[in-house]
């Protein structure tokens, strides 16, 4: 009987622990009252590149930029535009960058090729650098000799 009781205090003990959470619960709104519409949305919403998150599409994104666009689509879907029209009328007013893969164009080549180009530009300057000729190095007679003093300090000794 001890033990029945002992459980009862524990569980009454455990829900009022979880109670401030509950009361403060809410039932989470459907976004759009159409499903269909809410599809539709999302089909567009997932080509399209989150501005402040810029790895991410405006489908899975929480920012208000990303929530805002995603009501831009919805009102624009109620308008009766198809997919087509909304996504030029996102580029025309965020550029090319909205779109999540941007087609390969004049316009677009920077953005699908410019980090390669950055990397190979790099590692020719990093070579060009690297692979010149000692004699090419000059060193002035008193940096050499404060690496000479350097290497042959005594470095057993604490500094005082």
């Amino acid at each position: 009987m001890l033990n029945h009781s002992l459980k009862q205090i524990l569980c009454i003990a455990l829900a009022s622990l979880f109670m401030p959470i509950y009361a403060n619960a809410i039932e989470a709104t459907p976004l759009a009252a159409d499903p269909v519409l809410e599809a539709k949305v999302m089909d567009i919403a997932v080509e399209l590149r989150c501005l402040v998150c810029q790895n991410e599409t405006i489908a899975g994104s929480h920012a208000d930029l990303a929530i805002d666009l995603r009501n831009q689509i919805r009102v624009q879907l109620s308008e009766g535009k198809s997919k087509k029209e909304i996504i030029d009328f996102m580029v025309t007013r965020y550029g090319d960058f909205v779109l999540y893969k941007p087609a390969l164009g004049p316009r677009t080549f920077f953005l699908w090729f410019g980090p390669f180009l950055l990397l190979i530009f790099g590692m020719l300057m990093l070579f060009k650098y690297a692979r010149r000729p000692a004699s090419e190095i000059t060193i002035s007679d008193t940096d050499l000799n404060a690496a000479r003093a350097l290497l042959h300090k005594d470095i057993s000794k604490a500094p005082e």
